[in-house]
């Protein structure tokens, strides 16, 4: 996904060629994206990541699977449940089992503490809060912690935290 910023995007519509230019990228996501983002500071063409209610270790496959779905299939329940959100077979959902595949526990000696911020509510019933802060813990990332909230929205932290997330994003 780096590589592909410096090239052209074709804008459907017209044709048109567009270029970005970024001369600093920052990635925030939320929950499996929170892994995707903290896996994307091991880039050193990113700069920082926001990680929201992040899976960190997915050892909690069992507990989040039975949490979220009674579907004994999760992989057939994820793309039911959200369309072409996740395109995954059954075989590659089974590599996450693996705990070296797209998993950031398995990179933790890698993490530059420096580079993640993560924010996670202690009743998260998806991605269990001490998962989470044993990654923090074992990497020295920052975790920003909240009492309740739940799976919290990645567009809501952003909105209500925007000026910590900023000021996070402008550190040297």
């Amino acid at each position: 996904m780096m590589s592909a910023l410096s090239r052209p995007i074709v804008e459907v519509t017209f044709g048109t060629k567009l270029r970005i230019q970024a001369t600093e990228v920052f990635v925030i996501d939320g929950s499996f994206g929170g892994a995707a983002a903290i896996l994307c500071s091991l880039d050193a063409r990113v700069k920082k990541v926001v990680a929201n209610c992040p899976v960190v270790d997915w050892a909690i496959l069992p507990h989040s699977e039975k949490a979220e779905t009674s579907n004994p299939n999760y992989a057939a329940y994820i793309r039911e449940a959200f369309w072409n959100a996740y395109r995954l077979s059954d075989h590659n959902w089974n590599k996450l089992k693996t705990r070296k595949f797209y998993n950031p526990a398995h990179h933790a000696k890698q993490i530059e503490s420096s580079k993640v911020l993560m924010f996670h509510a202690k009743d998260d019933p998806y991605v269990p809060y001490n998962s989470v802060k044993r990654f923090a813990d074992r990497t020295g990332v920052k975790l920003r912690s909240f009492q309740r909230g739940g799976h919290l929205s990645t567009e809501y932290i952003v909105q209500k935290y925007w000026p910590e997330i900023d000021a996070f994003f402008k550190e040297r």
